[in-house]
């Protein structure tokens, strides 16, 4: 997740450099065809590439606000999880009878495993990854055949939730509520599965580049009659916006890409860790994610 301090310029550059040598290259295409036969080619009024830039404009407009959506909606999911595993903790200490506070920090030491693993699993990640400091060797066994590892390590939590029913330390109620907790966590793991596997139509971005591409090419006929040194570096710093705007909604539609604009899941996993571990009287808590420059993950 990026924060609230200055970009680098060159991280900035590498997100379009590539498409930028293309404008400049048909920068000078078009400049040069057109000086050539200039008599031939007729002169293209600065209207047409005007309105063809104008609804470029809506459409990333558009973009950007379908891709912030789901970036948002990602933070909003995640941010149910933490306030989700939070009453998992509560319910447990107010609901399981006394005497039983090991079964209660072997269901918070999975779920603490599951914050991490669901992050990592997102991020197409091995989501086995640290586990061991979680789960006992029986259970990264039994987990490691399934092919949704967060999904497992819940059915883990809820099993043990039922075999408390069982052994007379949870009555009906008590388990009702803990499994309406456990049931909103693997409803949020599904939404956030939902937006991981709902890729963005490839063909509008290829045809926003066309349109570009066209834009630029169009506004090099109208501005012919400038010198090369004013028109071409004019056009490229014209396309930098159009391209930096379709990056940024491009970088956005996708808020578990283990990228710098995704959604810190190592930051929040840690801080579910951090809360968990006090809830249940630990001392040893994980060290705060470190920002890398920019951005959190």
């Amino acid at each position: 997740m990026l924060l609230d301090k200055k970009m680098p310029l060159l991280y900035i550059f590498n997100k379009i450099k590539k498409d930028l040598a293309y404008v400049l290259m048909i920068s000078l295409l078009v400049y040069s065809i057109s000086n050539r036969f200039i008599h031939i080619i007729p002169e293209i009024p600065l209207a047409i590439p005007t309105f063809l830039g104008t609804a470029m404009s809506v459409i990333l407009s558009f973009k950007l606000s379908q891709s912030y959506d789901r970036w948002w909606e990602a933070r909003k999911i995640w941010g149910t999880i933490v306030n989700e595993s939070r009453n998992l903790i509560l319910q447990l200490q107010a609901l399981v009878g006394d005497g039983n506070q090991d079964d209660i920090q072997e269901i918070a030491y999975r779920h603490m495993g599951w914050s991490y693993t669901l992050g990592q699993s997102l991020r197409g990640l091995d989501p086995m990854t640290g586990l061991e400091k979680f789960l006992s060797a029986a259970e990264l066994t039994i987990i490691q055949a399934h092919k949704n590892v967060p999904l497992a390590i819940l059915k883990l939590n809820n099993d043990h939730i039922k075999s408390l029913r069982h052994r007379g330390q949870l009555d009906r109620f008590g388990h009702i509520q803990l499994s309406s907790t456990i049931a909103n966590l693997t409803n949020a793991m599904g939404m956030a599965e939902r937006i991981k596997s709902t890729i963005f139509p490839v063909t509008y971005r290829l045809f926003l580049h066309l349109a570009i591409y066209l834009f630029i090419s169009l506004l090099s006929l109208s501005l012919r009659g400038l010198e090369s040194y004013i028109e071409i570096p004019l056009l490229l710093v014209i396309s930098a916006l159009f391209f930096l705007l379709e990056r940024t909604a491009t970088l956005l539609q996708d808020p578990f890409s283990n990228s710098p604009t995704d959604t810190a899941m190592t930051a929040i996993a840690t801080t579910i860790e951090t809360n968990i571990r006090q809830l249940i009287g630990l001392q040893d808590l994980p060290e705060p994610v470190k920002p890398a420059d920019f951005y959190v993950k």
